[in-house]
């Protein structure tokens, strides 16, 4: 059976960056105001990451990674929006529509509750998607391991593909 024909495609992207000063902190293309931002070759955006991986990842066409490595100049540095872009228009020309996308940051600090809609708007830009496709979530690690220490943040994403 072709990617095509198969009706409906998951996948699932997860990503984590150290926290670090001196960078902005970049979650859905959207500047959080911060002392802190996240290390990274690109811009860091742990959450644009995690759903260019989800995307990749149903369409098998690898990670991240293989397609912007982080030793390329070229991505330096880099919106990682423009990943997300790349993996839309791959999921495009295996004839699949997204769906909808559902993510998760995980972040102890600052509260980013307030950041909801801007980064559901820049995502759903970003995919060609109406605002109801894209949900985000917000969540602490409850003071756990490297992200509830403060030294790193996570993101997770699931996507559904549908065929055209």
């Amino acid at each position: 059976m072709s990617p095509s024909s198969s009706g409906f495609r998951i996948g699932q992207g997860w990503d984590v960056h150290r926290i670090v000063t001196g960078r902005p902190l970049i979650l859905g293309g959207i500047t959080i105001p911060s002392d802190f931002g996240l290390e990274g070759h690109s811009d860091a955006d742990v959450l644009a990451h995690a759903i260019t991986d989800a995307i990749l990842g149903a369409i098998s066409a690898g990670d991240i990674g293989m397609h912007f490595p982080d030793t390329d100049p070229r991505w330096k540095g880099c919106d990682s929006l423009q990943f997300l872009r790349h993996a839309c228009d791959l999921a495009s020309e295996a004839g699949f529509t997204i769906g909808n996308v559902d993510s998760t940051v995980i972040l102890e600090k600052p509260k980013l509750k307030d950041f909801r809609l801007p980064i559901r708007e820049s995502l759903a830009k970003t995919m060609g998607l109406e605002l109801s496709q894209v949900s985000v979530k917000f969540k602490t690690a409850e003071r756990v391991g490297p992200v509830g220490e403060g030294k790193s943040s996570e993101a997770q994403a699931v996507v559904l593909l549908c065929s055209r």
